[in-house]
């Protein structure tokens, strides 16, 4: 079974720039800002909605493998949907001090920037990319 989410050439600027409300499209280009500094990766746009910062390459022992992004982000309207992969990390030490947030398994979920340190956040996305690279090289495209 393949990935349903997978990189496209649709254009992550002109992504961000259709973002509504203005409030929230302001909150997607600091997060692109945020990840581009974290990360070092230019953005990439996964599927119709989730902007991701590199990807890795992943093979279990099932023999299903794919491809996938290492981080990223999707600025949807209920909450802003940060990914950090590969998702069963305990980051319980950081998240402590990140701020409002709820989780899902490879998801953290904000309602607004402002509910949340992005300092921690940043330190959130160092700690996930490491993490996530102990398990399978991440590349910039």
């Amino acid at each position: 079974m393949a990935n349903k989410t997978v990189p496209t050439d649709f254009s992550v600027q002109d992504f961000m720039a259709g973002v509504e409300p203005p409030s929230r499209r302001d909150e997607a280009l600091r997060l692109d800002a945020l990840f581009r500094e974290v990360t070092g990766f230019e953005p990439v746009m996964w599927g119709p909605s989730i902007i991701g910062y590199g990807r890795y390459h992943y093979r279990y022992a099932s023999g299903r493998e794919g491809d996938f992004l290492a981080t990223g982000f999707s600025p949807r309207k209920a909450a802003l949907t940060i990914y950090i992969m590969p998702g069963y990390t305990d980051y319980s030490h950081i998240l402590a001090d990140l701020g409002r947030h709820r989780l899902g398994k490879s998801c953290l979920y904000v309602k607004r920037l402002s509910d949340i340190d992005e300092a921690v956040l940043a330190r959130l996305i160092r700690a996930g990319l490491d993490d996530l690279e102990t398990h399978w090289p991440v590349e910039a495209r």
